[in-house]
Formats: C-alpha cells, sequence, structure tokens
C-alpha cells in the first residue's frame, strides 16, 4: 500500500472514506490520482478495500457520515472539536459507524448513536473549546455550517 490509510486521517484530520467533496478522500489517496466512477473497478480497487478496513477497524477514528452524509472518518484528535460544535451538525450524521465481523465471517454495520460513544475525556475536552476554535481545527469545510 504506497500510503497508510492510518497516517493519512491523521494528517488531514477529516476525510471522505470514497466520496467527492469538501475534504480529502482515502480513495483517491490510495490510487494516486482522482478516481472516475466505481472504486471497486479501479486497478487498486483491492488496495482501497485494505485501507478502508484499516481504517474503520482503527479505534483511533471515528466512522460517521458527517461531511454530506457520506462516510467521513475523524481522527481522534478532532473528536472534542467534533462534540463542541455537535449542534451544528445533524444528529444521525455524527453517529459512529461500527463494523462488526459475525462467526459465519460476515460483516455487520451497528450504529452507536451520539453522544454514547464519545469518551468522557473528550466531553470534558470540548467543553474547554471556543466554538472558532474548534472550527478552526475542524477545517474551513466547517465555517460554512457555523451561524450566528
Amino acid at each position: 500500500m504506497p500510503i497508510d490509510p492510518i497516517e493519512f486521517v491523521r494528517k488531514h484530520g477529516v476525510v471522505l472514506e470514497s466520496a467527492k467533496g469538501p475534504v480529502p478522500n482515502l480513495a483517491d489517496a490510495v490510487a494516486g490520482s482522482p478516481i472516475h466512477g466505481n472504486w471497486w473497478n479501479h486497478p487498486a480497487g483491492k488496495q482501497i478495500f485494505r485501507a478502508t478496513r484499516l481504517v474503520r477497524d482503527s479505534e483511533q477514528v471515528l466512522v460517521c457520515r458527517l461531511v454530506s452524509d457520506k462516510v467521513t472518518y475523524v481522527d481522534q484528535q478532532l473528536w472534542p472539536a467534533v462534540v463542541r460544535l455537535s449542534k451544528y451538525f445533524k444528529r444521525e450524521s455524527l453517529d459512529a459507524i461500527r463494523e462488526e465481523h459475525t462467526s459465519a465471517g460476515e460483516h455487520q454495520i451497528k450504529t452507536v448513536l451520539f453522544p454514547k460513544w464519545v469518551p468522557l475525556q473528550t466531553r470534558h475536552r470540548a467543553k474547554t473549546l471556543s466554538e472558532e476554535e474548534a472550527t478552526r481545527q475542524i477545517g474551513p469545510w466547517a465555517a460554512s455550517l457555523i451561524t450566528d
């Protein structure tokens, strides 16, 4: 794999799994260039799949639908900022998507409702952030969500 997918999420903070949007996406990063059409058909499709599973399995990454209702990865460092700005997001966009492996070897999607997935330390840290600082941390795409 040409990139470390966890490091890619850490570097960018908020990353789309494969959709196009205001933040980078992992599928394009793994492929090395923008993908046109379905990434499953791309020559790097297997590498993209492995990268997405590594990120989805990481306890340091929130998998949710934060950006444009698309599968989004949020690095743990930004969880306090996301919690601080939660009133500006649709509640269901903050629900954690968890993939569990059944005994039959299948994948099953489970949803952990917001704020149940939020660690206590993250909640405390969120209270110390101003909205401005939280917005700065998350990035320019979030600024348009914040209204007075």
